[in-house]
């Protein structure tokens, strides 16, 4: 008989660190006060039992590094276009993915629609659930559509239960919504416990890879850290996507954080609608809808994200101070990359702006932080400044040095071929990046080597 174990161990409730003593700061991820005492009860085999252990197991033979085979695995469409590229290409057949975002931001929505089409495929899914009824769940497709008989609702949180019927049905593809809501009868801690998500989560991850099955994991972020949030699962899982943007807003950002079998730059935008999610297949023409016409301090500058360039509306207004110490406020981008900005533009280009408020904005919500969008937040400071509005028809980027100097970026050309495709007709690019490119009909491209030159053309 195996005897349990009892231990008392401390977690850290933001990144999962493990100690053996409290601690004030966590060695992993440098926050103060969030060790929390667990108890755990681990059973201890003998070593007949051990043996048995591994003789009722599968033994895996070690291969030769030339005898792997380099096919690749045929992925799951799921026939929502931006899903399947954040994902790279679609689902791996027993890839473990985990889903993030605060709650209400649309996670649960998002697979729910997928789950749809997916059945529409005569896929297996099966979509269980700890937070809703079935009732709850049948109101909200309601919204959504009609669903395939495909898919199979199951309501519960007993880990042990869930294991189970996947391993009786065996779907394609399995949805789990939410971890911090799975227990395992085994662990004393209580659910959503650094302890039981570390456990539902492993056992998951073999059945994945055990069955070939594709499991989507639903995991909830919140600002008091009150759960274990998903930094604690991400080095246990294949794919980390991340769902971003306001509840309170239309827009939403599914961006790929890590993925073992695709890149993890790729974003994609959705709309919240009564009927769900919708597609924006062209979000730069959905960031700059509402753009002013002939305002000083608007301007339009061009991120890359993944493969895909955007065009967005950088804001900016600078006005005199009131207070001792002047206001810096930046939304959608880095405030200490705003203060570097406007530091060069006082000390390289002589602009007294010390003493003003200055208040930076990316429309529509985005938050980027590619050093493209430098000379695009320098035109817009010294255009609200200097009260002159730049032409609508303009697209700048570029980043900005410490000495003033415009450096090239990457995808120059991708950059323009999407101006020029929006119906703009100037690109204020580097010089280093126009030295570099062909010439191009139907758009005038602007090469400037120092910040000066770029304010001179305002």
């Amino acid at each position: 008989m195996a005897k349990a174990k009892k231990t008392t161990v401390f977690f850290c409730q933001e990144c999962g660190y493990e100690s053996s003593k409290w601690m004030g700061q966590c060695p992993g991820c440098k926050s103060w006060n969030t060790f929390v005492e667990e108890s755990l009860s681990t059973p201890s085999l003998s070593g007949r039992e051990k043996t048995k252990a591994v003789a009722f197991g599968e033994r895996r033979e070690p291969v030769i590094l030339a005898q792997v085979s380099l096919e690749r695995e045929e992925r799951i469409q799921i026939g929502i276009g931006e899903l399947d590229r954040v994902l790279g290409g679609g689902i791996v057949p027993g890839s473990l993915t985990l889903v993030g975002g605060d709650p209400g931001i649309g996670k649960s929505t998002l697979l729910l629609q997928a789950c749809k089409n997916l059945a529409e495929q005569k896929k297996e899914v099966l979509y269980i659930s700890g937070e809703e009824s079935l009732k709850q769940i049948k109101i909200r497709a309601l919204r959504i559509g009609e669903f395939s008989d495909c898919l199979k609702l199951l309501c519960e949180t007993n880990l042990s239960l869930i294991e189970d019927t996947i391993r009786r049905l065996k779907p394609q593809v399995v949805i789990i919504d939410s971890i911090q809501t799975m227990y395992h009868e085994n662990v004393s801690a209580a659910p959503g416990s650094v302890s039981q998500v570390r456990e539902s989560t492993g056992v998951f991850l073999q059945l994945a890879k055990g069955l070939g099955v594709s499991i989507f994991i639903v995991g909830h972020v919140t600002k008091e850290g009150t759960v274990a949030g998903p930094r604690v699962l991400e080095h246990m899982v294949d794919t980390v996507l991340y769902f971003e943007g306001d509840r309170h807003a239309s827009y939403r950002i599914l961006r790929g954080v890590k993925n073992r079998f695709g890149s993890t730059n790729e974003i994609g935008v959705f709309e919240m609608g009564q009927q769900g999610l919708t597609e924006v297949t062209n979000p730069s023409q959905f960031m700059l809808s509402g753009k002013p016409m002939g305002a000083s301090g608007s301007v339009v500058a061009c991120s890359m994200e993944g493969t895909r360039p955007m065009l967005i509306e950088v804001q900016a207004l600078v006005c005199s101070s009131n207070f001792g110490i002047p206001r810096r406020q930046a939304t959608g981008t880095d405030l200490n990359r705003l203060n570097l900005l406007m530091a060069v533009l006082e000390k390289r280009v002589g602009l007294q702006i010390s003493g003003q408020d200055a208040y930076v904005n990316i429309a529509g919500g985005m938050r980027l932080q590619e050093p493209a969008l430098d000379l695009g937040i320098v035109m817009a400071i010294v255009s609200s400044y200097k009260n002159r509005p730049i032409e609508d028809r303009v697209v700048v980027f570029g980043e900005v040095g410490l000495s003033g100097e415009v450096r090239s970026v990457s995808m120059a050309e991708q950059r323009i071929q999407e101006a020029k495709k929006l119906g703009f007709t100037t690109c204020i690019i580097p010089k280093a990046c126009k030295d570099n490119l062909q010439p191009m009909k139907g758009i005038e491209v602007i090469g400037v080597s120092n910040v000066r030159e770029a304010i001179d053309l305002i």
